[in-house]
């Protein structure tokens, strides 16, 4: 929920009639967070999350991630965009999650040469063998939002495509023109509230426009 398109998924979820709570999961004390009585916010230790730190659920929404520059080394990247995505859709499971959405990335794919995708391919398959009746997996392009607001660093990727791919995002085609964060937030919602059984891939292009 600290993150763009977790920001935009938080908005939706406390907004809906669907939930009656809504408990957040955080890596570090959030800030601005919408004010919210059916909002329950839980700081964790993602590296050490035992399913019994997880409450009770019925749909989850796993919108963490981060860079190689970020986390400051391939491994680091690894822990955070494989082990706890991961962590978090296991344990989620075994407290009775039957529904779950989670953020990848446009390009990913278990058996590229490009480490970062190769990551988010694996987590994509790790997920999909858990046993969720419904697991979506949204794969967008560069993201675009404001990270300042959320106290974020920048990303310098996402950066230029706002300050330079905005004005002609037109000309670009659709399926790898930058996309807004609300917009990918509003395609997994949907998604997960249309119920479908099975694996859902929501590709960057499907999801533009939305939100």
């Amino acid at each position: 929920g600290t993150g763009l398109v977790g920001r935009a998924l938080l908005s939706l979820l406390l907004a809906s009639d669907r939930y009656r709570k809504v408990h957040l999961l955080v890596r570090r004390v959030a800030s601005n967070l919408p004010p919210s009585a059916k909002l329950k916010v839980q700081k964790v230790d993602f590296a050490q999350l035992p399913s019994s730190a997880l409450p009770a659920a019925d749909d989850v929404f796993i919108a963490l991630g981060t860079t190689i520059k970020v986390a400051g080394s391939e491994h680091a990247f690894r822990q955070v965009d494989f082990d706890y995505v991961v962590n978090i859709a296991r344990g989620a499971l075994d407290v009775g999650a039957k529904r779950l959405a989670v953020v990848s990335a446009m390009g990913a794919d278990p058996r590229s040469r490009v480490f970062y995708n190769r990551v988010k391919g694996e987590m994509e398959a790790a997920v999909a063998q858990l046993g969720y009746e419904i697991v979506v997996i949204a794969q967008p392009s560069l993201l675009l939002g404001d990270r300042a607001t959320l106290g974020q660093p920048a990303r310098r990727a996402e950066d230029m495509a706002t300050r330079f791919l905005g004005p002609v995002s037109w000309i670009v085609p659709r399926g790898v023109r930058p996309i807004s964060a609300r917009s990918v937030a509003a395609a997994m919602f949907a998604e997960v509230l249309a119920a479908t059984p099975g694996i859902c891939r929501l590709k960057s292009g499907a999801m533009q426009g939305g939100g």
